[in-house]
């Protein structure tokens, strides 16, 4: 007489900054049936490097990795490992992270402060193939489907200098944008030196013109 096979967990690996964050949702994803954490990682070099050395099923991506973007862990996990599935949960409900997630291959978006309930739902859709997205953001998120995608200003930024030109747009001193994004401000620095070049622009001044006539530094 043949034994059924038990079904194969779900594999997930945990991707933030934050211990404090890591250490609740490891422990919450070990009391779900059926699903398992397979490792955690703090940074995109150490993310990248979890999910090639695990392959997990499912990432739940922080968008705030230190000095650098989870959208862009996103889009390289995505490119080089199309199987895994990336649920992003993240503090930031504004548009440009939201779809910022999704242009970059994100099958899902929660913001932190979900009901345990709602995550364990969106590991087990986008494990499935499924378009997981919050309460809070879902409808936005339908418009952008709907619209089509928005032109990226300067496409040739990075996720992390767009989103210091956006702050200088705003008018924001070099010391500002680093505390805001948890930045040392020679980090602000230099990339506000690559912006420079990559955008074709002398200065300051002249870049926040730029900027501004793409739409970026609306408050």
């Amino acid at each position: 007489m043949s034994r059924e096979q038990p079904e194969r967990p779900i594999r997930v690996a945990v991707v933030d900054d934050h211990p404090v964050f890591r250490l609740g949702m490891t422990a919450l994803l070990g009391t779900l049936i059926g699903i398992e954490c397979v490792g955690e990682a703090v940074d995109v070099d150490s993310a990248l490097d979890l999910v090639a050395g695990h392959l997990p099923d499912v990432v739940l991506m922080d968008l705030h990795l230190g000095d650098r973007s989870g959208v862009e862990a996103t889009r390289l996990i995505r490119a080089r490992h199309p199987e895994v599935a990336v649920l992003v949960v993240t503090m930031f409900d504004d548009d440009d992270s939201l779809f910022g997630a999704l242009r970059a291959g994100a099958s899902g978006y929660l913001l932190k402060g979900a009901a345990p309930q709602q995550v364990e739902r969106g590991v087990r859709a986008v494990a499935n193939g499924e378009l997981l997205l919050g309460p809070e953001i879902g409808a936005r998120a339908v418009g952008f489907f709907v619209r089509g995608a928005a032109p990226v200003p300067f496409p040739q930024l990075t996720d992390r200098e767009r989103e210091i030109l956006d702050h200088v747009a705003q008018g924001l001193d070099n010391a500002t944008i680093a505390h805001r994004l948890a930045l040392s401000p020679k980090t602000v620095r230099n990339h506000l030196s690559n912006i420079l070049v990559k955008i074709g622009v002398g200065d300051r001044a002249q870049a926040i013109v730029r900027a501004r006539e793409q739409g970026l530094g609306r408050r």
